[in-house]
C-alpha cells in the first residue's frame, strides 16, 4: 500500500509527513502523528537541549514491538538546509573516517526526524562549535540503572546520596540536578565548566566508587552482571566521548510513550512507588506547561570541576 502524505509548511521549510495514523505504540494506541505532534509542541524546551550536539537517533518505522536501529549519519535524503556536522571517528565499524552528524536547532528539522520515527533522541556530553569544531564536554551526567528487583525507588535513594556528597567541599560544593531515564532507572547531570571527556569520566568513576564503598548493600559502580541484582549501578562511563545519553523531553520505546523527564528534589525525595517517577507524552506536555522547563539552569550554569578526592 502507497504511504499516505501530507504536505505541511514548518516555519518556512516545506515537509511531507508521511502515514500519520500508523500507530507506533501499539499498546496503547499511539500514532506517528501524536509523536510528531508532542515534539512540535515540546519543541520550546527540548530544543535548547539538543543545540550544538551531534544526535544519534534510535528508529522505529515500524513501531515500538519492532527492531529498531541507531542511526548516527545522516540519511542519504537528509534535507540541503538540515545542519550537520562531520566528527572524526576512528576505529568506525562502519569503516568511516568521519560521521556526518545531524545537529538539530530548529522546529522543521526536529518535525522532519519524528516523522522518520525517530523515537528515541541521544546526544553526548560535548558540542560543536558553529564552524563544526568539536568542544569539551560541559555536562558530568551519572546513569542510575536499578538491578532488579530494584526499581527507581532505589534510584531515588541513590540520587540523594549522590546529591549529598557532591555538595561536599571537597567535590567541590557542585548542584546537581534529577530526570527519570524515561524506563526504569534516573539520571543526575551536573554542569560544569568544559573538560575533557578523560576528566569527566576520572571523576564520576572516583564519585561511583566512593559511594559504593559508603554503601556497599545498595550501589555497584561496576558494570559486572553477578553485581547488579538489588543494587544500583552508578554508570559513570557515560561521560567517555564516545557515549550518549538520551536527551531531556525524548521519548522513549516502552510499551506506551513515556519521556525521560526532569524531575524536582521534592519529587525524588516522595518516590515510593516506581508509578510516581513515570511521565507520558501528554502529561509531560501538560507539566511543562505549569512548571516550564526544569533543567533550564543546566543552559547556562557551569561550575568549576574539582580534581575528585583520594
Amino acid at each position: 500500500m502507497a504511504p499516505t502524505k501530507t504536505g505541511v509548511e514548518v516555519e518556512g521549510r516545506q515537509l511531507v509527513l508521511t502515514n500519520l495514523d500508523k500507530v507506533l505504540y501499539p499498546e496503547v494506541g499511539f500514532t506517528k502523528g501524536e509523536v510528531i505532534d508532542y515534539y512540535a509542541r515540546i519543541a520550546p524546551v527540548l530544543l535548547p537541549h539538543l543545540a550544538a550536539r551531534a544526535l544519534t537517533r534510535k528508529r522505529y518505522p515500524d513501531g515500538v514491538e519492532s527492531t529498531p536501529f541507531f542511526e548516527k549519519n545522516a540519511p542519504r535524503h537528509t534535507p540541503d538546509w538540515v545542519r550537520t556536522v562531520a566528527v572524526p571517528s576512528p576505529g568506525s565499524s562502519k569503516d568511516r573516517e568521519t560521521v556526518d552528524y545531524v545537529v538539530v536547532e530548529d522546529l522543521a528539522t526536529l518535525v522532519w526526524l519524528a516523522n522518520l520515527a525517530a523515537l528515541e533522541l541521544h546526544v553526548p556530553q560535548w558540542t560543536v562549535g558553529p564552524r563544526g569544531a568539536i568542544h569539551d564536554s560541559d555536562l558530568l551526567v551519572l546513569d542510575l540503572d536499578p538491578g532488579p528487583p530494584a526499581t527507581v525507588v532505589e534510584c531515588c535513594r541513590v540520587a540523594l546520596l549522590l546529591r549529598e556528597v557532591l555538595a561536599r567541599t571537597e567535590y567541590g560544593g557542585l548542584r546537581a540536578w534529577a530526570k527519570t531515564s524515561g524506563s526504569k532507572g534516573l539520571q543526575l547531570y551536573v554542569p560544569i565548566a568544559p573538560q575533557p571527556g578523560e576528566r569527566t569520566s576520572a571523576f564520576a568513576k572516583k564519585l561511583a566508587e566512593c559511594l559504593e564503598r559508603e554503601h556497599p548493600g545498595l550501589i555497584v559502580s561496576r558494570m559486572t552482571k553477578a553485581l547488579r541484582p538489588r543494587k544500583v549501578l552508578i554508570d559513570w562511563s557515560q561521560n567517555n566521548a564516545a557515549k550518549t545519553t538520551v536527551a531531556p523531553y525524548s521519548l522513549r520505546a516502552r510499551e506506551a510513550p513515556t519521556v525521560s523527564t526532569p524531575v524536582t528534589w521534592d519529587e525524588v525525595e516522595a518516590c515510593e512507588r516506581p508509578e510516581d517517577l513515570r511521565f507520558t507524552a501528554g502529561e509531560v506536555l501538560a507539566r511543562v506547561e505549569e512548571v516550564g522547563d526544569l533543567f533550564a539552569p543546566l543552559l547556562e550554569l557551569r561550575q568549576r570541576l574539582p580534581a575528585p578526592p583520594g
